[in-house]
């Protein structure tokens, strides 16, 4: 019988986690049964939704927003300094991820461009702007490719 090598837990809550090893920042608020893989930083300040999944090596900027049942491919990034480093605060732009959204791996997020509801940014793709609800986009700089409704009949 092979024996178990998983990473060892850092438990968030009865039901999230994260793998170790990773940075959590101050103030995080996690909702129920998410999983934060190993190598993760994850800002100050950052909100993560119910049933949402962040794969490994991702990088989350302070104060990021991200909703209920997002799927976060591994080696992402999410920026929230638009003039790094500016060490101001109050001249961020945080990121919102919407409920049901998808962010492919190796993708990055620059400082202010959301994604909305059940969209998915292509993997290796750089959002520099907001991704509209229900819009699947790719590329650098992404742009539109089809509907989620095409992309999940696609499967």
């Amino acid at each position: 019988m092979q024996e178990d090598i998983g990473g060892e837990r850092i438990h968030l809550s009865s039901t999230s986690c994260a793998y170790k090893p990773c940075y959590i920042g101050k103030n995080l608020d996690v909702g129920e049964n998410v999983s934060i893989g190993s190598m993760c930083h994850i800002g100050r300040n950052v909100t993560i939704g119910d049933g949402t999944r962040i794969q490994g090596s991702n990088y989350i900027a302070d104060r990021t927003v991200i909703g209920s049942t997002v799927f976060i491919g591994p080696n992402s990034t999410i920026l929230n300094d638009k003039y790094p480093p500016s060490g101001d605060a109050s001249k961020w732009y945080p990121v919102r991820i919407e409920t049901n959204a998808i962010i492919g791996g190796g993708c990055t997020i620059l400082p202010g461009a959301h994604v909305g509801e059940s969209a998915v940014l292509g993997g290796g793709s750089v959002l520099t702007e907001p991704l509209p609800s229900s819009e699947v986009w790719v590329g650098n700089p992404a742009r539109f490719l089809m509907t989620r409704e095409e992309y999940d009949i696609k499967e």
